[in-house]
């Protein structure tokens, strides 16, 4: 696997480091439990690192030397990707890959390369799309001029694609992605890990609220916590972003107190900063509802953490979040940036309990029958198969 800026051991919740990092981690591991032995390749942006560091039984991470060895903003990332696909070319040769699985639009630029040097058949994921990032973004958006054309070109070009929504599948199609080289598989959730019972956070007797991202604009909290200043008797915890002790630094923490202060609801509104991940369970099980208001969202993790904790989800109805939250049946879909109908939705689901009870039920069920993180690896390895098949093809044609 190739994840140039989502290591699968980095800390969940800095500003490049989010759902990404948990796909990669645990695919790679469920994978692995299937008798596979897999490499991951990500950037090196610690000089303290080790080369190659062992994740688990079968999974070993290694730390490319690309661009500094600090953290460095992923669109910076970039301009080292071409060092990044040369060294990464140098070293399969030491271990031959059978399959490349790409994660992100600069992790396929390079393993496009390694293909074209090494032969290795390519299977890509893109977790995001630039061109619905700048249609929501505009200005805002910070990619690289090139992203959009390198995309287009991976679209075309991918030996095979797995979409992780259907929206998803429909816009690689109009980029130029043969349908027949698409398949969508959702992201995955580690149903030991998160589970309806276990321990719960402490917490006070009002209605909780609880979204959990990184803190950038388009994830929508402001959205939230303007909703929140009509939800009588409730409170909301905003986890995510850097360590507590230091949101006070953060632009986005500063912004977000300023919106919570502007609609009266500082007092209800508590930022918990980046959290580990052994604590997340006990986070979510603690929430009445859990909300997931971003802008745009080509899948979204948290979702499906939230129902396998038996907690009812808000959502935006965008991307792979449509696929996610059966609306009406595992939570509500609510149109992005509308913080009115997310006020609607948390008030119904405040008080009609019969509905909540509901949603939490149905939700547990959706996951276990459809987003077991070893449902999600069978059906990967199943495209690698078939990628591994085709190449065979092709060679005696």
């Amino acid at each position: 696997m190739i994840s140039e800026h989502a290591s699968p051991l980095a800390t969940i919740g800095g500003v490049d480091a989010g759902g990404q990092n948990v796909h990669v981690a645990a695919l790679a591991q469920a994978i692995a439990a299937e008798g596979n032995d897999v490499v991951v390749y990500t950037r090196r942006s610690d000089v303290r690192v080790a080369k190659r560091v062992t994740m688990g039984e079968r999974v070993t991470v290694v730390h490319v030397p690309a661009g500094p060895p600090r953290t460095i903003a992923k669109d910076e990332i970039w301009r080292h990707m071409d060092a990044f696909a040369a060294w990464t070319i140098d070293d399969c040769r030491n271990g031959m890959p059978e399959v490349l699985h790409a994660h992100f639009w600069m992790s396929g630029y390079a393993a496009l390369a390694v293909r074209a040097a090494l032969g290795v058949p390519v299977v890509h994921t893109f977790h995001a799309l630039a061109a619905e990032k700048r249609s929501f973004q505009g200005a805002a958006d910070t990619s690289p001029g090139e992203r959009i054309a390198v995309e287009e070109h991976i679209a075309r070009s991918a030996d095979r694609i797995v979409a992780t929504a259907t929206a998803e599948a429909f816009t690689l199609i109009r980029m130029g992605a043969r349908p027949t080289h698409i398949k969508v598989i959702p992201c995955g959730v580690d149903l030991a890990h998160f589970t309806r019972g276990g321990p719960v956070e402490a917490r006070g007797g009002a209605f909780r609220i609880v979204t959990l991202s990184r803190l950038v604009p388009r994830k929508g909290i402001a959205d939230v916590i303007e909703a929140l200043a009509a939800v009588p008797d409730a409170e909301l915890i905003v986890a995510g972003g850097p360590e507590a002790a230091e949101l006070a630094n953060d632009p986005e923490a500063r912004r977000l107190a300023a919106v919570a202060r502007e609609y009266g609801v500082a007092r209800r509104v508590f930022f918990r900063g980046g959290i580990r991940r052994a604590q997340v369970p006990q986070l979510l099980r603690s929430a009445d509802v859990v909300v997931c208001a971003p802008w745009y969202e080509p899948f979204g993790i948290v979702p499906l953490e939230a129902m396998a904790c038996g907690i009812p989800v808000i959502a935006s109805a965008v991307g792979g979040l449509v696929d996610t939250v059966v609306d009406g049946m595992t939570g509500i879909h609510v149109k992005p940036r509308m913080p009115a109908e997310i006020a609607s939705a948390l008030r119904l689901l405040q008080t009609d309990r019969t509905l909540h009870a509901s949603f939490a039920a149905a939700g547990v069920a959706r996951v276990r029958s459809f987003n077991a993180w070893e449902r999600i690896a069978s059906r990967t390895l199943a495209v690698y198969q078939s990628t591994l098949v085709a190449k065979r093809r092709e060679a005696t044609a």
